[in-house]
C-alpha cells in the first residue's frame, strides 16, 4: 500500500485546501465541490497545528494572481458570475491582465455562449448543430492567439481543450487536457473531461499523466467509463484503506461499480449508507432510482420522489427520479414529460435521453426512441445502453443488419454482458447465418447468462437445423436450474419438448416426469394431460404385451416338460406272471452255467420289480391331471404284491411273454393284468413298466 499511495495524509489535504482556494477563484464550481468533498474526508488528519508561515500562505494564495490594481473589477465579475450573470461577468474583467481575471472573462464568456445554445435548445434539436457551433468559433480564435503567445496557464489551457471538445477536435482537446493535468494536477475537471476521449485500456496505460497522487483518482474514474468494473473497484479499495475510508465520492463510486456488475443488492446497500451519512446528497440518485426499479422496490422509490422533490424539484436528477416513479407504474407518458423536464434543465443529461428512449419502446414509438437514444449517443458515445436501444429499435422495424450494426457496438462496449451476445445470436439467426449464433449463444453462457434464455435459444436453433440430439442436450441443461430460467413459458417448452421426445423413444418414465412438470401451466396443460394419457395407454399395451408373451413362454416351456414326462411313461406293460416266467426261465438257465451267486442276483433282480412298480406308480399319477387322477383313485390302489414261488420254466412261456408283449399298447391293460397267476394265486396288479 506504501508502494501504490506514498504520499502523507497531511500533505494530500494541504494540497486540496490550496486546490479549493484557486478553483473557487476563477468559478470552476464542479472542481471545488469535488476537492471540498474530498478534503471532508480527510477530517480526521489534523493540519490545524501547522506552523504559522502555512497560515501565511494560505491567506496570500486567496489573492495571488490577482493585481492590486484589478480587485475591484475581479470582485465584481465575480459576484455577477456567482448568480450566472455570465455576460456581465465576462464584461466586468474585459480590459484585466493578470491570470485569475483574465480566466475569468473567458471562462465567462464560454460560458454565457454555452448558455444561450442550451437555452435554445429543444429536445427534438440537434445538440451538435452547426450554426449553435459557430458561437464558440470567436472564443477559440482568441484562445488559440492566447496560447500561441505562451499568454496560457494550466487553467487556460484547460478552458482551450474543452473548447476544442466542444467543436469535436478531439485529438487537439486530447493534447491540451494532457497538458492542463500535467501543469494543474489538482484540477479535477481536467480529468473529467480527458476521460471520454480515452476508449480503451491500453490507450489509458500509455497516458504520460506525471506522478501525482491524483492519477489514481482518474484511473479508477476511467476504468468505470470503460466499464473494467474489476480494476476501478481494486484501485478504490486501495485508496479506501490509503486513508480515504470516509470520502462520500469513494461511497459513491464504489456504488456505480456494483451498479455495473449487476450487484444490485450491494449497490442498494451501499446508496442507503450513503444517504444516511449524507441525508441532502441528490448526486447519483439517478442511479439509486434505476436500482429500485430494477427490484420493483415501489415505496422505496416513492419516498425517494418525494425526498427529491422536497429537496430540490428543479434537479435534472429529482425529476428523471419521479420520471422512473412514474415508468414503474406503467405511466409511461407522464414519465415521458419529466424525462423531458430533466432535458430541459440539462440539454446533456444522458440518463434522462437514454431513459425516455425505453418509454418510447414501452408506447411502440419506435422513430421517437431512435431519436432519443441517437441523442444519447451524442452525449457520450460510450453509452452501451444507447446503442442497444438502437439496436433493438432497427430489430422492431425489421432492419435487421442496421440493429447487427448496433449491437455489434453495445458488443464491443460491454463484450461480457450476454444480453448483448444474445441479441447478436438472435439477428445473426433472422439473417440465417446460424454458425455466428450458435457462436454467440455458447459465448453467452460462457460468460454468465444474465437472463437465463441463452441456453434455451440455442436448444431451439438446433431443433430447428434439425440436430434433435444436440437439441435435447441443450434443453436439458437448461431445464437443471428452474430458478435460474426467468422466462418460464421457455421453461414449459424445454419440459414439453424433452417428454414428447422420450415418449418417442419409449423411455415412459423420462417422458411422465417431464409432462408432468407441464401441467402447472395454463398454456401447456392440455398437451401435457394429453400426452400422459398417451404415454399411460402405451404403457398398458406394452404390460399387455408382456404378460402374453410370459403366458405364451410357460406354455411352451410346461409343454416341453410335459413331453419329456409322456416320453419317460410311455412304457410296456406287461402282465407280471410272463415277467416272472421269463425271470424264472433266464435265471434258471444262468444258474444252470453259473452256479449258486448267479442265482443270488438273479433274485435280487426280481425283487426290484415291485420296487419299480412302487415308484412309478406316483409319477404316473402326477402326469395325468385332476380328472385322470380322480378315474385312477377310483381303480387303483396301493396293492400289496405277492411273489410266487418260483417253478420250473414251462415251455413255450418265452413264446407266450412275447406275444403279450406285442399284443400290449401303451396305457391299456389285459385280461391278464387283473387275472390270476399260472398257478393260482391271486393277484392285484395294476401296471408293470420295464426299461
Amino acid at each position: 500500500m506504501q508502494e501504490f499511495f506514498s504520499v502523507l495524509l497531511p500533505d494530500v489535504k494541504k494540497e486540496l485546501r490550496r486546490a479549493i482556494i484557486e478553483c473557487s477563484k476563477r468559478g470552476l464550481l464542479h472542481s471545488t465541490k469535488w476537492l471540498a468533498e474530498m478534503h471532508h474526508g480527510l477530517s480526521d488528519v489534523n493540519i490545524d497545528n501547522a506552523a504559522p508561515d502555512d497560515d501565511h500562505s494560505f491567506s496570500e494564495c486567496q489573492l495571488e494572481g490577482i493585481a492590486p490594481a484589478e480587485y475591484s473589477d475581479y470582485f465584481l465579475a465575480k459576484s455577477y458570475y456567482d448568480v450566472r450573470e455570465y455576460d456581465r461577468a465576462a464584461h466586468a474583467v474585459r480590459n484585466c491582465e493578470s491570470s485569475v481575471p483574465r480566466f475569468l472573462h473567458l471562462y465567462s464568456t464560454y460560458m454565457a455562449r454555452e448558455k444561450r445554445r442550451l437555452d435554445s435548445t429543444t429536445d427534438q434539436a440537434n445538440l451538435n448543430e452547426p450554426n449553435q457551433m459557430r458561437d464558440l468559433a470567436d472564443l477559440l480564435a482568441t484562445l488559440r492567439a492566447e496560447h500561441g503567445r505562451s499568454r496560457l496557464d494550466g487553467y487556460g489551457i484547460y478552458l482551450y481543450g474543452v473548447v476544442l471538445k466542444a467543436l469535436n477536435l478531439n485529438k487537439a482537446a486530447e493534447q491540451m487536457l494532457l497538458s492542463a493535468v500535467r501543469l494543474v494536477p489538482m484540477l479535477w475537471s481536467a480529468y473529467l473531461e480527458l476521460s471520454p476521449l480515452i476508449m480503451e485500456k491500453k490507450k489509458l496505460l500509455s497516458l504520460q499523466l506525471g506522478g501525482h497522487w491524483m492519477r489514481h483518482f482518474f484511473m479508477a474514474h476511467t476504468y468505470l467509463e470503460l466499464y473494467l468494473n474489476d480494476d476501478g473497484l481494486k484501485i478504490y479499495e486501495d485508496l479506501q484503506a490509503a486513508g480515504f475510508s470516509k470520502s462520500i465520492y469513494l461511497t459513491a463510486q464504489m456504488a456505480l461499480v456494483y451498479h455495473n456488475k449487476r450487484d444490485v443488492d450491494k449497490a442498494i446497500e451501499l446508496f442507503q449508507a450513503l444517504l444516511e451519512s449524507d441525508p441532502y446528497r441528490l448526486d447519483n440518485v439517478d442511479t439509486y432510482s434505476n436500482l429500485l426499479f430494477v427490484k420493483e422496490m415501489k415505496t422505496e422509490m416513492a419516498q425517494l420522489a418525494h425526498k427529491a422533490v422536497s429537496i430540490n424539484k428543479y434537479r435534472p436528477e429529482t425529476c428523471c427520479v419521479i420520471g422512473n416513479y412514474y415508468s414503474i407504474r406503467c405511466d409511461h407518458q407522464v414519465a415521458i414529460s419529466y424525462f423531458q423536464r430533466a432535458l430541459k434543465l440539462n440539454p446533456k443529461y444522458l440518463a434522462a435521453w437514454t431513459l425516455m428512449g425505453h418509454e418510447f419502446m414501452e408506447l411502440k414509438n419506435t422513430n421517437a426512441a431512435i431519436q432519443s437514444y441517437r441523442k444519447a449517443v451524442e452525449v457520450n458515445k460510450r453509452d452501451y445502453r444507447a446503442w442497444y436501444g438502437l439496436g433493438q429499435a432497427y430489430e422492431i422495424i425489421k432492419m435487421h443488419y442496421y440493429s447487427l450494426y448496433y449491437f455489434k457496438i453495445a458488443h464491443q462496449l460491454r463484450p461480457y454482458d450476454s444480453r448483448m451476445l444474445v441479441a447478436l445470436g438472435e439477428t445473426y439467426e433472422k439473417l440465417d447465418k446460424c454458425e455466428n449464433s450458435v457462436k454467440c449463444y455458447w459465448k453467452a453462457c460462457d460468460v454468465g447468462d444474465i437472463e437465463g434464455i441463452a441456453m434455451y435459444k440455442l436448444a431451439s436453433l438446433h431443433e430447428k437445423l434439425g440436430d434433435n440430439e444436440t437439441a435435447v442436450h441443450c434443453y436439458i441443461m437448461y431445464c437443471e436450474d428452474e430458478r435460474a430460467a426467468t422466462d418460464k413459458q421457455s421453461l414449459y417448452q424445454g419440459f414439453m419438448t424433452l417428454a414428447n421426445y422420450y415418449e418417442k423413444k419409449c423411455d415412459y418414465e423420462r417422458a411422465a416426469y417431464y409432462a408432468y412438470k407441464c401441467l402447472d401451466s395454463d398454456d401447456r396443460k392440455t398437451e401435457a394431460k394429453a400426452l400422459l394419457k398417451t404415454i399411460d395407454s402405451r404403457r398398458s399395451a406394452e404390460c399387455q404385451k408382456k404378460k402374453s408373451t410370459t403366458v405364451v413362454a410357460t406354455a411352451e416351456t410346461s409343454s416341453e416338460d410335459e413331453m419329456e414326462w409322456e416320453q419317460l411313461d410311455v412304457r410296456v406293460r406287461v402282465p407280471f406272471t410272463s415277467i416272472a416266467d421269463k425271470s424264472t426261465s433266464t435265471s434258471t438257465a444262468a444258474a444252470n452255467a453259473a452256479g449258486p451267486s448267479t442265482s443270488a442276483s438273479s433274485t435280487r433282480r426280481l425283487r426290484s420289480v415291485p420296487e419299480r412298480v412302487r415308484r412309478t406308480q406316483p409319477s404316473q399319477r402326477s402326469l395325468i391331471g385332476p380328472t385322470a387322477n380322480s378315474t385312477a383313485t377310483a381303480t387303483t390302489t396301493t396293492t400289496t404284491i405277492t411273489i410266487p414261488t418260483i417253478s420250473e420254466e414251462t415251455p413255450g412261456s418265452s413264446t407266450a411273454a412275447t406275444e403279450t408283449l406285442d399284443d400290449i399298447t401303451p396305457g391299456t391293460a389285459t385280461s391278464e393284468q387283473q387275472g390270476t397267476t399260472h398257478d393260482g394265486s391271486s393277484m392285484e396288479i395294476s401296471s408293470v413298466s420295464i426299461d
